[in-house]
């Protein structure tokens, strides 16, 4: 673990465990590394290097006013890969993380990725636009930036009943789960997280999908109440060169928590293939 100052001041705290081809960990909104647990722990005793940060803004890296949009976060990205030397990695997404990632492999991975995975992300992207009439009304993103304004702390705890499916029928709910979400999401800042949320709605990751070559693995679950997967993993699919999807009845928008055990092998079936 350490930190490292980006050229513009910020500090970008990171995990940096093991040898062998390195993976790297990208979260969703409001969250950290710590929300890949499950997936760090597995790759790491499966001889993987694992790296995840916090994104600027979030978790235990600097609480920025300034940059928290998609280019910047893709630009920090390419510091810390920079600065650790990273090559033939393995860039994996979730969320929001899922847009960082295709964002990074388009501007600056050349060279240094060799595979991506983006997990229940956001791409092409999520708010209704001329070219994508039936996605998410600018409404709903308000209320979101409304609510993380000015009732923040209740705001999480409630986000995480449609975030892993715990509001369904018939649900086993963890409040471990939950109140670790919330523990990552109070960590982060107010500022970076309002701002975050036009960076997860509103980029447009069209081009970058468009552009990438190297494999790309779409996972995403049918029961996904935050990103829906016919307006983001049903669209990106047809977007990639060369692209794979796998869907997973029933799963939720926060199932690399949830259903670890099945993510974790499938990933383990792209990343070793």
């Amino acid at each position: 673990m350490g930190t490292l100052k980006l050229k513009d001041g910020t500090e970008i705290y990171y995990k940096d465990w093991g040898t062998g081809q390195p993976l790297v960990f990208h979260h969703g909104w409001p969250l950290s590394s710590d929300d890949w647990d499950a997936q760090m722990l597995f790759f790491v005793n499966k001889g993987y290097r694992v790296i995840a940060h916090d994104r600027r803004g979030h978790g235990r890296s600097s609480q920025t006013a300034f940059g928290n949009n998609m280019d910047t976060y893709a630009s920090d990205v390419d510091e810390l890969v920079t600065a650790l030397n990273l090559k033939n990695a393995v860039h994996i997404g979730h969320s929001t993380g899922g847009g960082e990632v295709i964002r990074y492999a388009a501007k600056y991975g050349k060279g240094r990725i060799a595979k991506a995975v983006l997990i229940s992300a956001v791409t092409p992207i999520m708010v209704k636009t001329k070219d994508y009439p039936n996605n998410v009304p600018m409404e709903v993103f308000d209320e979101i930036r409304f609510n993380t304004a000015t009732n923040r702390n209740q705001y999480f705890q409630d986000f995480t009943l449609p975030f892993f499916g715990f509001n369904r029928e018939g649900a086993k709910v963890s409040q471990g789960v939950r109140d670790n979400w919330w523990r990552q999401g109070m960590m982060g800042g107010i500022k970076a997280h309002y701002d975050c949320i036009a960076a997860f709605s509103e980029t447009d990751f069209t081009e970058d999908l468009k552009s990438v070559e190297i494999p790309v693995l779409v996972m995403h679950g049918e029961d996904d109440q935050i990103v829906p997967i016919d307006l983001t993993a049903k669209l990106a699919i047809g977007l990639l060169k060369n692209g794979s999807l796998i869907t997973y009845p029933g799963f939720p928008h926060g199932m690399p928590t949830t259903e670890a055990a099945t993510i974790n092998k499938d990933l383990l079936a792209f990343i070793s293939a």
